[in-house]
C-alpha cells in the first residue's frame, strides 16, 4: 500500500502541497482493508513523506535532499498533472532515474499567483536544479518574468515556454515544441489533399495558441490559401450546447477543413457537425492539435502530436550537462518539432494505413 501510494506521488497523481484522498476513500478505490490503508499512510508519515493535519486530511511534503550531498536534486514545477503534462514528467522521470538523480515535484494548478511559492518550497527543498513550465502568457512584461527566473539561485530551464519575440536578446534555456512548424505542416497537409480554404479554431487562454496562429498564417500565406477570419472561443463556448454556434461560424467562412486547437473543441465540432448531417471528412476534412484523445473520437482525428516525452527527457539531461559543466556549457535554445499522425478524420487515410511525418529537431 505505502508502496503504491510513493508511487502515485512521484507520478505527480498528488501534487506537494495536496492532500491525499482519506482513508476510507482509499478503501473503496484500492480494495485494500481499512488497517493495510492506515499502515501503508502511516509508513509515508514516518518517511516525512506526508503529514497529518488536525482535522484537514493528509497532505504531501516536499522531501529534503537525503542521502550523500553528491546526489543532484532536480525540482519540477508543472501547471497542472492532467492533460499533456504527465507524458512531460515521464520524460524527465527517466532522464533523471537513469543519471541516479532525485526529483521533486510541484504543481501550481494553473494559478500563476501560486507559482512564486512553488518555486520557494522546491529551492528550501535544496535543488540543485529547476525544470519550469511558468506562465508567460497574458503577461505585460513576459520578458521580465523570465530576467527574473534567470536571476534565481540555481540554473533554470524552461519547458514548453519561450519568448521568440525577445530574437537574441533571449538568454534564457528552453526545450518546446516548435508549434508554428506544427500547424504549418497541418495546413500543407490539407492542401495538398485538395483543400485551400483552410480554417482555424484556437482554444482562448492558452500559450500554444500564438504558435499555432502564426504556422497556419504563414503556411496560408506560402500557399497563398484565401484568409479566413481565426475562429476562437474559451472552454464554455465550446461545450457541446455551442459547439453548433462554431460549427455556424466555419461554414459561414464556406470552409472545407479546419485546424483546431485542441483534441477536445476538435471531437465538439466533429459530433456537432455529424449531428447537423455534415460528414467528416468527406464533407468537411479535420485536424486537431495536441494527440491527447484524438485516437479516441468517433471518427479518429488526424492530429499534430508534440513530442512531450522527448521534450521532457531532453531538458531533464540539458539541466543535467548544465550542472556538470557550469558556465562551460552551451546555452541551449531547442524547439522540436512536433509529428503530424494522420487518421480518419482528414480523408487520407481511408484506404491507407497512418502515414507519420519525421519529427525534426534544431537548436
Amino acid at each position: 500500500m505505502s508502496e503504491w501510494l510513493r508511487r502515485g506521488i512521484l507520478a505527480g497523481t498528488w501534487p506537494v502541497g495536496d492532500r491525499l484522498p482519506t482513508e476510507q476513500q482509499l478503501v473503496r478505490s484500492t480494495g485494500y482493508s481499512l488497517n493495510t490503508v492506515r499502515r501503508g499512510v502511516d509508513d509515508l508519515v514516518a518517511d516525512g513523506l506526508v503529514e497529518r493535519r488536525q482535522g484537514a486530511g493528509t497532505f504531501v511534503m516536499l522531501q529534503r535532499r537525503s542521502g550523500p550531498r553528491g546526489r543532484v536534486n532536480i525540482g519540477v514545477m508543472l501547471p497542472g498533472t492532467s492533460q499533456y503534462f504527465p507524458t512531460v514528467l515521464q520524460g524527465v522521470s527517466e532522464a533523471l532515474t537513469q543519471a541516479g538523480a532525485s526529483l521533486q515535484l510541484a504543481s501550481y494548478a494553473y494559478r500563476p499567483e501560486r507559482e512564486d511559492d512553488c518555486i520557494e518550497r522546491l529551492l528550501a527543498a535544496e535543488v540543485d536544479g529547476l525544470l519550469l513550465v511558468p506562465t508567460l502568457a497574458g503577461l505585460t512584461d513576459p520578458g521580465h518574468r523570465v530576467r527574473q527566473l534567470g536571476r534565481l539561485p540555481v540554473p533554470v530551464v524552461m519547458l514548453e515556454r519561450s519568448l521568440p519575440e525577445l530574437g537574441p536578446a533571449d538568454r534564457s534555456e528552453y526545450v518546446c515544441s516548435d508549434h508554428e512548424g506544427g500547424a504549418y505542416d497541418a495546413v500543407q497537409h490539407l492542401h495538398r489533399l485538395g483543400h485551400r480554404r483552410i480554417a482555424l479554431l484556437l482554444r482562448d487562454q492558452s500559450a500554444t495558441r500564438f504558435g499555432v496562429h502564426a504556422g497556419h498564417r504563414r503556411a496560408a500565406s506560402d500557399l497563398d490559401l484565401p484568409t479566413l477570419p481565426v475562429l476562437r472561443a474559451d472552454a464554455d463556448q465550446w461545450r457541446r450546447t455551442r459547439a453548433e454556434g462554431v460549427l455556424d461560424a466555419l461554414l459561414a467562412q464556406h470552409a472545407t477543413a479546419a485546424l483546431v486547437f485542441g483534441d477536445s473543441e476538435a471531437t465538439l465540432l466533429l459530433n456537432a457537425a455529424r449531428r447537423r448531417g455534415i460528414a467528416v471528412p468527406e464533407e468537411l476534412a479535420l485536424v486537431s492539435y495536441d494527440d491527447e484523445t484524438a485516437d479516441i473520437a468517433d471518427v479518429p482525428l488526424t492530429a499534430v502530436s508534440p513530442p512531450k516525452h522527448r521534450i521532457g527527457r531532453m531538458a531533464a539531461e540539458i539541466l543535467l550537462q548544465r550542472l556538470a559543466e557550469g558556465a562551460e556549457c552551451p546555452l541551449h535554445q531547442v524547439r522540436l518539432r512536433p509529428e503530424l499522425v494522420v487518421r480518419e478524420s482528414c480523408g487520407a487515410a481511408l484506404d491507407s494505413g497512418p502515414l507519420h511525418l519525421e519529427i525534426s529537431e534544431h537548436s
